[in-house]
C-alpha cells in the first residue's frame, strides 16, 4: 500500500485521478474496456472534478456505485444517485452506470447489482475512509468474510454524525440508519484500489488504518493486504502518521 501526501486538496485530487485515469487507459487498451466503482462524499470532489476532465474513452467504461441510503430519493441534497449524476454521470459519456436505488425493495437491489458485478472484472475502485475507519457503508466491526457483492448495512452513530456534519442533513434523526453497500471482499476483488481522504477529521482514522493492525474495527485497515492500494491524503489528513 503506497501512500502519497499533498499540500492542498486540489493536488492531491488530481494525483488520485491521474492514477486510476491511467489504469483505465491500460484496462481499455488491453481489453477494448474498463470496470470501475465510484465512491462520493466530502473527501470524492476534487477527485472527480479532476477525474471528469481525464481524455479518456469514456463509452468503453462502465461504473458501479458503492453505496446508497435506504429511502431516499434521488431528488434528495444527501442522495448519493444525486450526487453522482450531478458530478460525474452527466459529466462523462459512459458506457453505462450502475446505480444503486434505495428506494425499494433492498435485497432485490443488493441481488440484482450483485449480479451485474459478478461478471465484472473491477479495473479501479475510487473510494475514501470515513471518520469511523469505514470503507464504505461497512462501519465497524465491519464484515470481512462475506462474498456477497452488496448487503443491507446498519449505520453506525458516528458515520450518521460525520454526514451531519458534513451538511447532507438538517439534524442527526433526518440521516437514514440504514444503506445499501458495497462487500468488503468485493472492493478488495478490485485490480486497483484508488483511496482520497482529506480533511484532519479524517486523520485519526487515517492513522488506525495505515499504522494499525488489519482489524474489522478499522474496516479500511484491510487496505493493507490489498497489492495495489494507493492513498492520496493532504496534509490534514496524514497529520498523526
Amino acid at each position: 500500500m503506497e501512500h502519497h501526501i499533498f499540500v492542498g486538496t486540489s493536488e492531491m485530487g488530481a494525483a488520485a485521478a491521474k492514477s486510476g485515469a491511467d489504469s483505465i487507459r491500460q484496462a481499455i487498451a488491453e481489453r477494448g474496456e474498463a470496470y470501475i466503482i465510484v465512491a462520493t462524499g466530502a473527501s470524492q470532489f476534487d477527485m472527480l472534478s479532476a477525474l471528469v476532465c481525464e481524455e479518456l474513452d469514456w463509452n468503453a467504461v462502465t461504473a458501479f456505485h458503492l453505496d446508497e441510503y435506504l429511502g431516499l430519493p434521488m431528488s434528495h441534497p444527501a442522495s448519493f444517485r444525486g450526487y453522482l449524476k450531478e458530478r460525474f454521470v452527466d459529466q462523462v459519456s459512459l458506457k453505462s452506470f450502475n446505480y444503486i436505488d434505495g428506494e425499494g425493495d433492498a435485497e432485490l437491489e443488493c441481488a440484482r447489482l450483485g449480479a451485474l458485478i459478478s461478471s465484472a472484472a473491477i479495473d479501479v475502485a475510487f473510494v475514501g475512509i470515513g471518520e469511523n475507519a469505514h470503507l464504505a457503508f461497512n462501519d465497524p466491526p465491519a464484515d470481512f468474510d462475506t462474498e456477497t457483492p452488496y448487503l443491507v448495512v446498519e449505520l453506525d452513530e458516528a458515520c450518521r454524525k460525520q454526514q451531519l456534519g458534513e451538511g447532507w442533513f438538517p439534524s442527526l434523526a433526518d440521516v437514514p440508519k440504514h444503506a445499501i453497500s458495497m462487500s468488503i471482499r468485493q472492493i478488495m476483488k478490485s485490480r486497483h484500489i484508488v483511496c482520497t481522504v482529506p480533511d484532519e477529521r479524517k486523520a485519526e482514522a487515517v492513522s488506525q488504518c495505515l499504522n494499525g493492525i488489519v482489524s474489522n474495527t478499522a474496516p479500511a485497515s484491510i487496505l493493507q493486504q490489498h497489492p495495489h492500494t494507493e492513498i492520496y491524503l493532504d496534509n490534514a489528513a496524514a497529520s498523526l502518521l
